[in-house]
């Protein structure tokens, strides 16, 4: 039989895995994370917005029925989106997918490799974006959608990140 310390050692231990788990789609995640690549490069921090935060929730939502992987469209704000996997996907992991891109970009011939994506890293260290705002929803199908919007807007052509 659990003495009453150690039930409350497994409540308090549940309740830290819980908040932990929870903690990765914070503001402060998505800031974190973002501000990690950006940092590696030499590039300054971001600053959450929460009016770059209400239109990536108010676009989030509208995918929350069919979690489409599709930009939202004519928005004012440089956009990376990822949609699908399981419900336990997190904000954090979206950001580090988009970061593994970084592998791809050639800096000195500000080029992707051939047949591969590099505008999602270059989006999370464009210079200029300084505002960011990101919101989650868990899709009707059980996955989730998770966007990031970027305050100005970067991936210009003929223009460097950083």
């Amino acid at each position: 039989m659990l003495s009453k310390i150690s039930i409350a050692l497994i409540v308090l231990i549940s309740l830290a895995l819980t908040k932990s788990l929870n903690a990765q789609d914070a503001p402060q995640d998505y800031i974190n994370a973002h501000n990690e690549a950006r940092g590696e490069v030499g590039v300054g921090p971001m600053t959450w917005d929460d009016n770059v935060a209400a239109y990536a929730r108010n676009y989030a939502e509208q995918r929350r029925g069919d979690c489409k992987l599709q930009h939202s469209q004519g928005g004012p704000y440089g956009e990376n989106i990822v949609a699908g996997g399981s419900g336990d996907f997190s904000g954090t992991n979206a950001v580090k997918l988009w970061v593994s891109e970084k592998t791809f970009y050639n800096h000195g011939s500000n080029t992707c490799a051939a047949g591969k994506q590099c505008g999602h890293y270059t989006q999370v260290v464009w210079r200029n974006s300084v505002r960011l705002g990101c919101a989650k929803v868990r899709c009707n199908s059980g996955g989730v959608f998770i966007t990031c919007n970027y305050d100005p807007p970067g991936n210009y052509r003929n223009q460097k990140p950083y």
